[in-house]
């Protein structure tokens, strides 16, 4: 992701409000071949942008075990984020806490053998970790070995729905990536399990790519207005900025600045902020994966701008408190103290 440094460097904006206090509640940690790596250094470098206090990781097939049973490979990436976080916590990497919460990866279509995955995850990381994705968003050209699978309508599948049920049993949330086009299957979960907390990811996978924009936005708005009816559900504000959305900031000559990423994205969040309200819904960055389109920086200038008029309380939710909620992490008075 770094090999586009070049072109983000084109466009560079201070930080609006530097002393406001950030939680970015979706962003991954990788080191691939090929010279793809979003490391400590990458994202304390992205962070320093804005004044990020915590951060919540959020599981990409980093690190895997190389061997051991396939349903326990995913806990490498536990163990491998939980010394991020360590590194993190000496204080020797800034005042940022990194990955402050860890989001894991589990087959939830083993059903009820889910459970010892469960508990191997909790036990690379006891104090931070905090939930489980499992993607719905579309198959998996790229196979990798403990990896879900991914089925047509994942989240009413019976064998799905068996491993769900066991998460609220060990205090865990469940994250939802997902494209538009599926988006009823996530009401129909969040009823059938309304003890279990769900966090809607990245305003819910509009894809506009071939396809109008405007009629995309109409076909997702009432799935929205149906997810929020349950109050179960928050919603992660951000994450469209990648190639899959379709928007196109990568082909451009020269990066967005916050403005034309604004003017673009306002109308999703607004509606979602309108349908969740700031007390359920958070900020994110999905880096970095949204870095192919715009800066760090650059994004939560965005977001700054998005809420300038939303009264005091209500943007300090959406930048931290709500995350800080769900995610069992310190508020910023706390941290503070």
């Amino acid at each position: 992701m770094a090999k586009n440094d070049d072109w983000l460097a084109r466009t560079v904006e201070d930080a609006i409000e530097p002393d406001l206090p950030i939680i970015d509640p979706h962003h991954h940690l990788w080191d691939r071949p090929g010279g793809s790596r979003y490391m400590i250094e990458e994202v304390v470098a992205d962070a320093a942008t804005h004044n990020v206090r915590q951060t919540v990781f959020i599981e990409c097939n980093s690190m895997y075990r190389a061997d051991g049973p396939d349903a326990l490979k995913p806990v490498g990436e536990a163990e491998f984020v939980q010394g991020i976080a360590a590194q993190s916590a000496s204080g020797r990497w800034g005042p940022a806490r990194i990955a402050a919460g860890i989001v894991g990866s589990a087959d939830l279509l083993l059903g009820d053998a889910v459970p010892g995955v469960l508990e191997a995850l909790i036990a690379a990381s006891p104090q931070r970790f905090r939930g489980v994705r499992h993607r719905a968003a579309g198959p998996d050209d790229h196979p990798i070995p403990g990896q879900p699978e991914y089925r047509p309508h994942l989240l009413i599948d019976p064998d799905f729905r068996r491993g769900f049920a066991h998460l609220r049993r060990y205090g865990l949330s469940f994250e939802v990536w997902i494209l538009h086009t599926d988006l009823a299957d996530v009401a129909d979960l969040a009823a059938a399990f309304p003890d279990t907390p769900l966090v809607l990811n990245h305003l819910g996978g509009p894809i506009v790519a071939d396809a109008d924009a405007d009629e995309v936005f109409a076909a997702w708005r009432p799935k929205i207005a149906a997810i929020a009816a349950h109050p179960n559900v928050v919603v992660k504000l951000g994450g469209i900025q990648m190639r899959v959305n379709g928007f196109g900031w990568h082909e451009r000559p020269d990066p967005p600045t916050s403005d034309e990423l604004l003017a673009t994205n306002r109308r999703w969040y607004e509606y979602a902020i309108d349908q969740f309200g700031p007390e359920r819904a958070m900020f994110e960055s999905n880096f970095p994966v949204d870095k192919t389109s715009c800066s760090y920086g650059v994004l939560w200038n965005q977001f700054k701008k998005l809420s300038a008029g939303f009264p005091a309380d209500e943007r300090v939710a959406m930048f931290h408190d709500t995350a800080a909620r769900f995610y069992r992490l310190p508020l910023a008075a706390e941290l503070d103290g």
